[in-house]
């Protein structure tokens, strides 16, 4: 079983906007992480499920990934790791048209609007979810206390912090 660090970001029934976001360029990117300049993966596009994704990976950061073949891990530190994480938002700032987003260690269960408001409502209203992006318009269906701030036009988001 593979243990993902990525960027994952839901753009509902929104297919167009996903594709479009998957060709956000430069590509290949790679992000500074410390010493460490890592590729990403070519964008992966998903349509099976109630809703069209995107995720975004590190070359050789996660655990077991398949994408990742043979090569060796980048050994990274916390430090590093949660530089790496800005990177990828600053990415997703660069996309338009997603409900949700997040990045992290498989990140996918946070993703889910009903889901979010029927089993985390507690940790929306209270800010506990760091990295989590919100479309500003989901304000009036998710219960998001003070802690939320402005991420990019249109977004809000509980600031990344590595945990």
């Amino acid at each position: 079983m593979a243990l993902c660090f990525e960027l994952v970001v839901d753009f509902g029934n929104d297919e167009g906007a996903a594709r479009a976001a998957a060709c956000v360029e430069p590509w290949p990117y790679t992000l500074r992480a410390g010493a460490f300049r890592i590729p990403l993966h070519r964008p992966m596009l998903s349509t099976a499920g109630p809703s069209v994704q995107v995720s975004v990976l590190p070359v050789a950061v996660g655990f077991g990934v398949a994408a990742d073949g043979s090569l060796p891990r980048f050994d990274v530190t916390e430090a590093e790791l949660e530089e790496l994480a800005r990177g990828l938002y600053a990415l997703l700032a660069r996309f338009e048209g997603y409900r949700i987003a997040m990045v992290g260690w498989d990140p996918e269960c946070f993703l889910d609007v009903d889901d979010l408001a029927a089993d985390w409502a507690e940790e929306l209203s209270h800010g506990t979810l760091p990295g989590l992006v919100l479309a500003e318009h989901l304000r009036t269906r998710l219960p998001l206390g003070p802690a939320w701030v402005p991420f990019s036009p249109g977004y809000v988001w509980l600031p990344y912090t590595q945990q």
